[in-house]
């Protein structure tokens, strides 16, 4: 049986909802409460302000325990605040391609037999509420609706019954795609790492929020209102499990590392037409129990 990641536990906290922001003096992390954060720094000058360091120190609990000392003066609206993507620099972001079933049949490729894994760089990273730019070389800038999981604590060699302990949290992404350039070569990475492609955010959701491995999940994308992606992360043939399994046999997983789960069908490219982000559009993410990713786009 799956063990899912007890946040008490293994890191001495409550489930929380965390919001990575910038403030007058630089980088700061909220407390999600409602539609209300919780500035962490508002209330204690000493507050930590860098959510990666908090997981990798283990002090997530820390967290609560000063928000609980709040009072007004300490609380913003959400729509007020700079927003940062919710870790800074991530030390691997690590992606799958083709893990939804449908997804894989509206494309050319065929059915992998083990994960299809690529990466991107923090410079492709966006935040909530910034813009996505299309880039001047290429029109073909596609939306990717995916979960993004955030370790928590090193791993090697993970098993079926210990992978989720090392799961920290979950927030929204968009795997944004060049996808002219994806298909220059077999080789995906130029096409996704086009700088500040790929959205990330808002909310960083405890584990202990979510079901285990983040499953049952409704996903969707919306692009200027109109969904265009609509799925559920029981579809994904690799779940979270098998896939941290898969990645530990040749990588260390470290605290703040990212994993990008993948994306349904419904992709720009496989329309008829093809339907590509542009100036002026607006995108949104939204996963259940998660939270709403929303963007702009920009020409370059």
């Amino acid at each position: 049986m799956v063990k899912q990641i007890h946040i008490q536990d293994e890191f001495g906290s409550a489930v929380i909802r965390i919001i990575s922001f910038n403030g007058p003096d630089g980088p700061r992390i909220g407390l999600l409460e409602g539609e209300v954060v919780v500035d962490l720094s508002a209330v204690d000058s000493n507050a930590p302000t860098n959510l990666k360091d908090v997981i990798a120190a283990g002090e997530l609990a820390n967290l609560q325990l000063i928000a609980n000392k709040a009072d007004e003066s300490a609380h913003k609206r959400l729509d007020d605040i700079d927003i940062a993507v919710p870790i800074t620099a991530p030390g691997k972001i690590l992606c799958l391609g083709l893990n939804y079933k449908e997804h894989v049949d509206e494309g050319i490729f065929e059915t992998q037999l083990y994960p299809t894994i690529f990466m991107r760089s923090s410079t492709s990273m966006v935040a909530h509420g910034q813009a996505v730019v299309r880039p001047r070389n290429s029109v073909t800038l596609d939306y990717e609706a995916e979960l993004a999981l955030v370790i928590g604590t090193r791993a090697r060699h993970l098993t079926a019954e210990n992978a989720l302990e090392h799961v920290a949290g979950y927030t929204c992404s968009n795997d944004g795609s060049v996808r002219e350039y994806q298909r220059h070569t077999i080789q995906w990475t130029m096409g996704k790492n086009f700088d500040n492609t790929g959205p990330i955010g808002p909310v960083f959701v405890t584990a202990d929020e979510l079901p285990p491995g983040a499953t049952g999940l409704n996903i969707m994308c919306r692009l200027n209102g109109q969904t265009v992606q609509s799925s559920n992360t029981d579809m994904m043939m690799f779940p979270v499990v098998e896939t941290l399994v898969y990645l530990t046999e040749g990588l260390t997983l470290e605290p703040g590392d990212i994993v990008l789960m993948g994306t349904p069908s419904g992709v720009g490219h496989a329309r008829d037409p093809q339907l590509w982000m542009k100036d002026g559009d607006t995108v949104e993410v939204e996963i259940e129990q998660i939270g709403v990713l929303r963007n702009s786009v920009l020409d370059e």
